[in-house]
């Protein structure tokens, strides 16, 4: 199944995506309730004029740091090595849910910043509630797939990366996280080969694939599970695709420029631009 939630004037709603057509899912409560309940699809009917949202606002946000091909070109940026560290933990920092938005909402730009840049991320939504989960298991706890653009402010990242405590404003600001257009259930996709690719203005700035994932995310969720329970409507992301990031070629991002992320299977992230400050 595609799911997401929309808008058709009453408030947000549990839906199906069936081509363009969005059918309503027949269930009261948010995503991530849909999601503990075990996804009990009721009597569906056609929405006429929905508007979808980001697909769920998410219990926590782990982030991760899966291709080395992105940390080769970005590190190089930063003047920053690859810990060796990296090739062994899949080493992750926390995001915040309220700062999430979704599909064609304006991308905030923040005023303290000159260097707004996009993140081309796959992302899996957890399914089921668990601890000191086995790598061996742990992809039976993935419920489905989106797309997640972390934003980031480059300039910023720099100056706050030296102090070790990771990325605080670089990362944080109302609207610096974008997840959509839908959730693809895990029984519907195969993420361990899918086409990612970013368009700025139309133009192609970057694609990868997500087999040159170093750490799958088996390794995330038994690493994140050691001694924490994890928990349905959870996000873990697969930090960003090769080419997947302004920082890598020097580009970033403008007031009204159309950012599409786009993932095989999933659909496409589009999200403009707004005005520096508001």
């Amino acid at each position: 199944m595609k799911l997401v939630t929309y808008d058709a004037g009453r408030g947000p709603r549990v839906g199906l995506l069936e081509g363009e057509a969005v059918l309503d899912a027949g269930f009261e409560g948010d995503m991530v309730a849909f999601i503990e309940a075990g996804a009990p699809v009721g009597e569906t009917r056609p929405v006429e004029g929905a508007r979808l949202l980001a697909p769920l606002r998410p219990r926590s946000m782990r982030d991760f740091l899966a291709f080395e091909g992105h940390l080769k070109n970005a590190f190089r940026r930063l003047g920053r090595p690859i810990p060796e560290e990296w090739y062994e933990i899949p080493a992750f920092y926390r995001g915040m849910p309220d700062t999430v938005i979704g599909p064609e909402e304006t991308i905030p730009y923040p005023y303290y910043t000159s260097r707004l840049d996009f993140e081309l991320e796959l992302a899996a939504v957890i399914g089921r509630r668990g601890k000191d989960i086995p790598r061996e298991e742990a992809e039976g706890y993935i419920f489905g797939y989106t797309i997640w653009n972390d934003l980031s402010a480059r300039d910023v990242q720099a100056r706050e990366l030296p102090i070790g405590m990771g990325p605080a404003k670089a990362k944080d600001w109302d609207g610096s996280n974008v997840l959509g257009p839908c959730i693809v259930t895990a029984d519907e996709l195969d993420a361990g080969d899918l086409a990612m690719r970013v368009r700025v203005n139309g133009e192609l700035w970057g694609e990868d694939s997500s087999k040159n994932m170093h750490h799958e995310f088996a390794d995330m969720i038994s690493y994140a599970s050691r001694a924490q329970t994890i928990y349905p409507g959870e996000v873990f992301g697969s930090g960003t695709a090769e080419g997947g990031a302004g920082i890598e070629t020097d580009r970033y991002l403008n007031e009204g420029d159309v950012v599409e992320l786009e993932i095989e299977g999933i659909g496409v992230l589009r999200n403009t631009v707004g005005k520096k400050g508001e």
